[in-house]
């Protein structure tokens, strides 16, 4: 009999709760200086993308650190999200250090992935997804900015980054049928619509 079988199953998800919660707390650690170390190391990649390959595709692949630019600025030391549970949802644990994670670890950094070898492999119309993203993220930023007159984290990158990147991007993916541009800015305002959706979830639960 192995040194397990005995084990009683919630002793078992116990520890693997136990072992989640590390994971997470390790990571939460570190992932916003993982962010803005992989962000210089593909950037000094871009002469050799840029020698090898299109203008969209080069452009699609700018998303990549420019994202982890964003996230530097938008996440060190907690920020975003104290911001949006202190100034949004007044001090409420809407944004939870779970969620950011998942945002920003599989779904952003898999998003960008995703639609550079989508547009490598079918052309720049199928990387359309991940300019509308970083655009509608940014003009949330930007509305934020308005809405509470004053500086939220990310607004720079937003300005600096998002909206010259993603506008340019679209611009250089040249003329590509309406489906595309459609299907994108959709993907892109439901994955937001999600986002908000389980944040809204959370404070529910919590009211409950």
């Amino acid at each position: 009999m192995g040194p397990s079988a005995g084990r009683h199953p919630a002793l078992t998800g116990r520890g693997a709760g136990v072992a989640m919660e590390n994971l997470k707390i390790w990571l939460a650690s570190r992932w916003v200086a993982a962010a803005g170390f992989m962000a210089a190391a593909l950037l000094a990649l871009w002469p050799l993308v840029h020698a090898a390959y299109a203008l969209p595709l080069v452009l699609i692949f700018l998303h990549s650190p420019g994202y982890m630019l964003h996230q530097v600025e938008e996440h060190t030391g907690d920020r975003f999200r104290t911001f949006v549970n202190r100034q949004i949802f007044g001090g409420r644990d809407a944004l939870s250090v779970a969620a950011v994670l998942v945002i920003n670890i599989p779904v952003v950094w898999g998003l960008n992935l995703a639609a550079l070898y989508a547009a490598y492999l079918w052309g720049a119309g199928y990387g359309l997804v991940a300019p509308y993203a970083m655009l509608v993220n940014g003009v949330t930023h930007i509305a934020a900015a308005v809405r509470f007159r004053r500086y939220n984290p990310g607004l720079a990158t937003s300005l600096l980054i998002f909206l010259p990147l993603g506008i340019g991007t679209i611009m250089a993916t040249g003329p590509v049928d309406a489906g595309f541009h459609c299907a994108a800015l959709g993907l892109a305002l439901l994955l937001h619509a999600l986002i908000v959706a389980d944040v809204l979830l959370r404070i529910r639960r919590g009211a409950a």
